[in-house]
């Protein structure tokens, strides 16, 4: 039989009695709670806007690092039977200055690479391990190169792709290093700061367009307490040919996350 109205009425304010005591004992779990008042968003101010927008750069440094290796060999078009050290030595070659003599500014380096006979990383060659992964996107590995600029604390990172069976340096940074990354089509390059307690995070990125390796990201970033560096990089200092003025830093660990040999 249907329910008459005042029926209907007391079973709706017995249901409500049931609902309001189960709120009641639930208290406020699971309620929203305020976060306090939100800061007024502040506009950009834009300052001098009297000045002509600069139209060349102030220095001439590099940003696009692309060039053929001429003289050494991509058998079969594959990079991994590209020898690293006669990718180093290639490049000695081409600035003897640096290398030979007594007062070269990388002495070492140029005496050490005799020692290389047994292939990179290994003994005192000054040329590291190499690294392959594919960071220009087509699906093929490419090579990243590092070797140790002596006397000194210096490193040299290269990164070398293949094009028409030609090996292609598509990006060069010298620098005082405390860790290199791979990631993505990108590679991170952390170094100490003068600053105590700051480190100094630059990466490079894949650009299609240029062809190259451009930097897109150059930050401090605070790592902690830390003393002062007592010898920073000279790059820190100056803009350099090959490399841009300003520099950065990288939070996560020191080790190469890339594919080895």
């Amino acid at each position: 039989m249907p329910r008459s109205r005042p029926t209907r009425l007391a079973a709706l304010g017995a249901f409500a009695a049931l609902l309001l005591a189960a709120g009641t004992a639930c208290g406020d779990a699971g309620g929203l709670q305020g976060a306090g008042p939100t800061e007024t968003a502040v506009s950009p101010d834009k300052l001098w806007p009297q000045l002509t927008p600069a139209s060349s750069p102030a220095y001439v440094i590099g940003e696009v690092n692309r060039e053929v290796v001429k003289g050494v060999a991509v058998p079969g078009g594959d990079i991994r039977e590209v020898d690293p050290v006669a990718v180093v030595r290639k490049e000695i070659a081409e600035a003897p200055g640096d290398y030979e003599g007594a007062k070269a500014q990388y002495r070492t380096t140029g005496r050490l690479m005799a020692e290389c006979a047994e292939g990179a990383g290994r003994g005192r060659c000054p040329v590291l391990q190499p690294y392959y992964r594919d960071l220009t996107g087509d699906g093929q590995p490419d090579l990243t190169v590092g070797f140790r600029l002596m006397p000194g604390n210096q490193t040299a990172v290269r990164v070398y792709t293949v094009e028409k069976r030609r090996l292609v340096q598509v990006m060069e940074w010298d620098d005082a290093i405390s860790g290199v990354e791979l990631a993505g089509r990108s590679v991170i390059i952390r170094s100490p700061s003068e600053v105590a307690g700051y480190e100094y995070r630059l990466q490079w990125t894949w650009d299609a367009d240029q062809k190259a390796m451009l930097l897109t990201h150059d930050e401090m970033l605070r790592t902690g307490p830390h003393k002062k560096t007592p010898h920073p990089s000279p790059s820190h200092r100056s803009p350099s040919s090959s490399a841009a003025p300003s520099r950065s830093a990288s939070p996560s660990g020191g080790s190469p996350a890339a594919s080895t040999p």
